[in-house]
C-alpha cells in the first residue's frame, strides 16, 4: 500500500480527495507494483472513463497524454488497461458491480442541505476503497484492445475553412475542402 505522503501528493495533484481518486489510487498502486512506473512510453494507460481516478493513474503510473502512452476511450466505464511494451505484459481493471452503489444510494436519500452527512459517507466511500481487498474492488482480466502504437508526429495542415493549423490524420476532405474537426460540424 501507498505511505500517506505518497497519498497526499496524488490528492494534492487532483485537488481534492474524493472515492473515484481513491478508486484510481489503488488502481495506478497495483499497475505500477505489476508493470513498473512508465519513464517514458514503455506502460502504456488506456481509460474507459473521465472519472477522477484517471488523475491518480496519470500521477501514479507515469503516463501522460503528452507521451502518448495515456489513452481516453469514452465508454464511460470503470476500467483501465494497461500494458507493457517490452514483454506484450497487459491487464484490464474493471470495476466489480456495486462496489460503491450502497453508499452512492444512501447519500442520495439525504437532504441536499445535510453537508455533513454527505462528507461522512463520502468519507466512508474513501475508506472503504482504500482498505478493501484488491479483488473485491476489481475483477482483472485479459485487455480487450491490442496495445496502442507509439505516439508518432504528424504533419499539421492548414485547415481550408478556419485556417488553423491541425494534424493531417484529424482533418478530412468534404466537397473538396480539407477541414479540420470543429469545422466539419
Amino acid at each position: 500500500m501507498l505511505p500517506p505522503s505518497k497519498i497526499d501528493d496524488v490528492v494534492a495533484f487532483h485537488g481534492h480527495s474524493c472515492p473515484g481518486l481513491a478508486f484510481g489510487i489503488r488502481a495506478g498502486d497495483w499497475a505500477v507494483r505489476e508493470f513498473g512506473r512508465a519513464t517514458d512510453e514503455e506502460v502504456v494507460a488506456v481509460v474507459e472513463s473521465d472519472m477522477c481516478a484517471v488523475d491518480a493513474i496519470q500521477y501514479l503510473v507515469g503516463c501522460t497524454f503528452g507521451k502518448g502512452n495515456f489513452l481516453f476511450l469514452d465508454y464511460g466505464k470503470n476500467a483501465v488497461s494497461f500494458f507493457r511494451r517490452c514483454d506484450g505484459k497487459n491487464a484490464r481493471l474493471m470495476a466489480r458491480s456495486g462496489v460503491l452503489s450502497d453508499l452512492r444510494e444512501k447519500q442520495d436519500l439525504l437532504d441536499p442541505g445535510d453537508v455533513e452527512g454527505r462528507d461522512q459517507i463520502r468519507q466512508r466511500m474513501i475508506d472503504r476503497l482504500m482498505q478493501a481487498d484488491f479483488n473485491t474492488i476489481f475483477s482483472v482480466t485479459p485487455a480487450r484492445i491490442a496495445v496502442p502504437e507509439k505516439a508518432k508526429i504528424h504533419k499539421s495542415i492548414p485547415c481550408d475553412e478556419c485556417g488553423e493549423m491541425a494534424m493531417a490524420t484529424r482533418l478530412e476532405l468534404v466537397n473538396d475542402r480539407t477541414l479540420c474537426v470543429p469545422c466539419r460540424k
